[in-house]
């Protein structure tokens, strides 16, 4: 087999392979309710979800994701699941829960079940004192953790909409995705607080925060509330540094398309993360509060994610830098906007650095079929790289086109799933262009170009000659090459080649003697290495 015909067959494969996760095509979660009540006495939580699934098949039995309580005591265990009243039987092993029915079901019909557990969770449920001795219960699902906690399908092929209800001491407040619809006292000791989600968000960024908050309304866009919620301690500095968020989300609602949720909370937490791009309730870490405003580029990241991720999210972890490449240049691109082209072209520089870097010891493609571990699908090359293949792109098929191409793959795909070939089929209709080499060498190869060679400067003719090689391993990639030129007098001269081969010798006619010559020099290009002057 040729090497052409590999590389075909390994994308093709690439395009439309699926993650380990065990999916059930006969099914569909629509709604998600969770009632949960904590306490102070003990990390136990208690549980009753209320599930509705559309069935696709008539099915005698369906599984849904909960651990196993384990032998310290961690973990979920069911003591009951009903349908329509009726108790079902179920076994609950290896983290699945399987569900029996006890009766036939129809093609496309929807039953609801309840299921009453309880336990301590092992992880996705963070309990525990912050950085001030005061203890919270923080949610942290990402990527695949919602089921130390929920009975769910930890998937994000598997969206649905979500409330929670959660019973609590007095003392604490509760935020959540979407709406508050209620808070109540239940009793002298206990409040419930009822939060609905009616736009359907994968498990990831479905989430639950418990804690003494100070609150502020930071300002509105349109109609869409932006809020900051913060440690009372933290008060005057964590109103101050999450009060760009207001600016950002103006940004991306005027840009990318209208902000698919009615509200953004930010949110002071115990995630593990920098910060969690939960949907609607952005989760940031303890330390990013310090009253230095110093986590713009971090608040813009997470919001970005509320189109790219949490609204049109990714089928597959594979793809998964539809999410989380899109959300690190969207970033930037909101800092270009915020701060000026500058500001942009070092953010690429940056990021360029840690790809060249992650590249010696990692050469994988960025979508990288051979993960088994979805832990391991966060990477510098489904950040920093990802990112860099938007600019790039964006170079590529001019502005105008780019956000053109951009806009109708979030319109489209909104509320909804795209693998990285949905992308690229958006993109070739908004710009009439073929894109196929651009994402198969980019996306489903390996690494960069190391370019090496020389210059030098031919008096009789006028020209600049180049000798220009590709030296990484493995393929040689097809692309344009900025080159600016510069005399003794300050004048310049820019020109763009085009690189198709592994080695290339071009001639180019130049109306003065250069003295210097730099490869891309605006900064649109993912490569390194330079040109020796002959």
């Amino acid at each position: 087999m040729n090497k052409l015909l590999s590389l075909l067959l390994f994308i093709a494969t690439a395009s439309f392979a699926t993650d380990p996760y065990p999916r059930n095509p006969f099914i569909d979660v629509k709604q998600y309710t969770f009632q949960l009540e904590v306490n102070d006495s003990t990390d136990v939580i208690y549980g009753k979800a209320s599930i509705l699934i559309l069935f696709k098949k008539s099915i005698a039995e369906f599984e849904l994701d909960l651990t196993n309580k384990n032998a310290q005591g961690f973990g979920m265990e069911v003591t009951q699941i009903r349908q329509n009243g009726k108790t079902l039987s179920f076994q609950h092993k290896n983290d699945r829960l399987k569900i029996t029915l006890d009766q036939r079901i129809t093609i496309n019909e929807q039953l609801s079940f309840e299921i009453d557990y309880k336990g301590i969770p092992q992880d996705g449920l963070i309990i525990g004192k912050n950085k001030f001795g005061d203890r919270g219960f923080f949610g942290d699902n990402w990527p695949d953790r919602g089921h130390h906690w929920l009975p769910v399908i930890d998937h994000p092929s598997d969206k649905s909409a979500v409330d929670f209800i959660i019973i609590a001491p007095l003392h604490y407040s509760v935020v959540s995705n979407g709406l508050k619809i209620e808070e109540s006292f239940i009793d002298s000791k206990r409040k419930l607080t009822h939060w609905r989600e009616e736009v359907p968000i994968p498990v990831k960024v479905m989430v639950v925060g418990i804690a003494r908050f100070a609150v502020q309304h930071a300002g509105k866009v349109d109609d869409i509330s932006v809020e900051s919620w913060v440690y009372p301690q933290n008060r005057v500095e964590g109103f101050y540094d999450y009060a760009v968020a207001v600016k950002v989300l103006d940004y991306f609602h005027r840009n990318i398309g209208p902000y698919p949720f009615k509200k953004l909370a930010n949110v002071q937490s115990k995630t593990r993360w920098g910060g969690l791009e939960n949907a609607s309730a952005i989760f940031y870490s303890e330390s990013s509060v310090n009253g230095k405003g110093d986590h713009e580029g971090l608040i813009a990241h997470e919001e970005a994610h509320q189109w790219f991720g949490n609204s049109a999210s990714e089928n597959d972890w594979h793809h998964v830098w539809l999410s989380e490449g899109f959300a690190t240049y969207f970033a930037n691109l909101y800092l270009e906007h915020a701060h000026g082209r500058d500001r942009l072209v070092k953010e690429q520089l940056l990021d360029r650095d840690q790809v060249i870097k992650y590249y010696q010891k990692n050469p994988a493609p960025i979508v990288d079929t051979t993960l088994t571990d979805i832990n391991k699908v966060l990477s510098t090359n489904t950040y920093q790289k990802a990112g860099w293949v938007l600019h790039m792109l964006r170079h590529k098929v001019g502005d105008s086109d780019f956000w053109k191409g951009i806009r109708q793959y979030y319109a489209t795909y909104q509320k909804s799933n795209a693998m990285t070939v949905d992308f690229e089929r958006t993109m070739e209709t908004a710009t009439g262009k073929d894109l196929t080499l651009f994402f198969d060498q980019w996306l489903y190869e390996g690494g960069h170009p190391k370019i090496t060679g020389t210059w030098r400067y031919d008096a009789k003719t006028s020209q600049v000659l180049l000798e220009i090689s590709q030296v990484q391993p493995g393929i040689y990639f097809r692309f344009p090459l900025d080159l600016k030129m510069m005399g003794r007098d300050g004048k310049t001269h820019s020109q763009t080649i085009q690189i198709d081969s592994k080695t290339s010798k071009t001639s180019l006619i130049i109306p003065f003697v250069p003295q210097e010559l730099t490869l891309d020099p605006d900064t649109w290009l993912l490569f390194e290495g330079s040109l020796v002057k002959k």
